[in-house]
């Protein structure tokens, strides 16, 4: 399953161990808005090839 986590914040404890328990069985991807360099059409193409996204 294709799985995307949108890190609003940049990455925290808790998402960072969801995403590592998840990343064996899935494909992961994982986009920090806390960055400057984000392509937002690159965010939205991620979000519809994905099966799940999660906000953080």
């Amino acid at each position: 399953m294709k799985l995307l986590h949108i890190l609003n914040d940049g990455p925290g404890e808790l998402s960072t161990r969801i995403i590592e328990a998840q990343s064996p069985d899935n494909e992961v991807e994982v986009i920090d808005l806390s960055r400057e360099d984000i392509s937002h059409d690159a965010v939205i193409d991620a979000i519809f090839s994905s099966d799940k996204v999660f906000s953080w």
